[in-house]
């Protein structure tokens, strides 16, 4: 395993053939403006490009997501977490899942506007709305862009239920839109932590907040009146398996509700990526972690099969839903999931909205 913090998560900007993508190489500075690591090598600075899609909420028909609409202010996700299964997504722009897709990415500030009109046509049928189901609404660019935030607000002011998936504690900058609108029935908020020890944490997630910092950001949230959950996914075996019952013990102190996991995925590029990751990081188990993940895909690298694609198959996958059930009902973490409310839902006022 690397005995340094890496700077990103992927370790190549690999090919990908599917859209005809070039293979090419990154170059640039670190985020932070230091020009070197400490081995002298150069790193990789983040760019943002402004993206100005025509509509902002995206629908989905896939019988095993339980939401059929969600809001993604950003593409590609600096947190640079290599197991991400939104990697492929940058190939759409002649981009290279890899490095690319942690270091290049693009924002949506037209996003609140276009949500506004969205929910003011006739005809919109509330349902909640699902943030960081492709890349986390509060990655570091959501400091200075604040375009998760602007959506919020919309949401807030027409009533409009939401819930949020991240692996930042930057969520509780929001508390004063979400604790109110949790009170209403309106906000849950699922943090994802995959690894209690910095050290994997660093090199899975080389740029997301420290573990323990996430645990406190379910306690503020819980503090505040929001249903919090915790997300243990992915589970990389060999790797972070282990950690499942202390994973699922510490939420429960830190007051979360539920908790939820899924095997670690590896659809099209992510793959390749995640095998080179395994190389460079843990090349003493590398056979063994792809070994296991194959006899839970059905022998392949990935299983994009829908209704079996999120639960897995055979004995590890079992042994996995096993500890995991007996580990949710001993911490108390096996209740229902919420319900948000839709009924308060009122269309935004202005033009489109005056006609309700």
């Amino acid at each position: 395993m690397a005995k340094t913090r890496p700077v990103r998560g992927a370790t190549l900007n690999g090919e990908s053939r599917r859209f005809n993508l070039p293979e090419r190489q990154a170059d640039g500075d670190w985020l932070d403006d230091r020009e070197t690591v400490d081995e002298g090598e150069p790193v990789l600075r983040t760019t943002v490009t402004v993206e100005h899609p025509r509509t902002i909420i995206t629908r989905n028909q896939s019988p095993d997501i339980g939401f059929d609409r969600s809001i993604n202010p950003y593409r590609g996700c600096e947190h640079g977490c290599i197991y991400c299964f939104a990697r492929p997504s940058h190939a759409y722009h002649d981009l290279s899942p890899g490095l690319d897709f942690e270091t290049r990415l693009f924002a949506k500030p037209d996003a609140p506007t276009l949500l506004r009109a969205e929910l003011g046509k006739r005809g919109y049928v509330c349902e909640p709305i699902a943030f960081g189901t492709n890349t986390d609404p509060y990655q570091p660019i959501e400091k200075d862009w604040r375009i998760t935030r602007g959506c919020i607000e919309v949401l807030a002011e027409t009533c409009h239920p939401l819930t949020i998936t991240t692996k930042s504690d930057r969520v509780t900058r929001d508390l004063d839109l979400l604790a109110p609108m949790a009170a209403r029935g309106l906000a849950a908020v699922m943090i994802s932590v995959t690894s209690l020890n910095p050290r994997v944490s660093m090199t899975v997630e080389p740029r997301a907040p420290h573990p323990e910092k996430r645990l406190a950001a379910v306690r503020r949230l819980t503090e505040a009146g929001i249903p919090t959950y915790v997300s243990l996914s992915p589970i990389i075996p060999a790797i972070t398996d282990h950690e499942m019952e202390h994973l699922m013990e510490r939420a429960a102190e830190a007051g979360a509700r539920g908790t939820f996991f899924l095997p670690v995925r590896l659809p099209h590029e992510v793959a390749p990526l995640f095998r080179a990751w395994l190389d460079t990081h843990f090349p003493d188990r590398a056979g063994k972690v792809m070994s296991i993940i194959q006899s839970i895909r059905g022998g392949r690298d990935n299983d994009p099969n829908f209704h079996t694609r999120f639960r897995g198959q055979g004995a590890w996958a079992e042994l996995l839903r096993t500890r995991f059930h007996i580990a949710a009902k001993r911490f108390g973490l096996d209740g229902e999931r919420i319900r948000l409310r839709t009924d308060l839902f009122r269309p935004p006022a202005g033009p489109q909205g005056e006609l309700f």
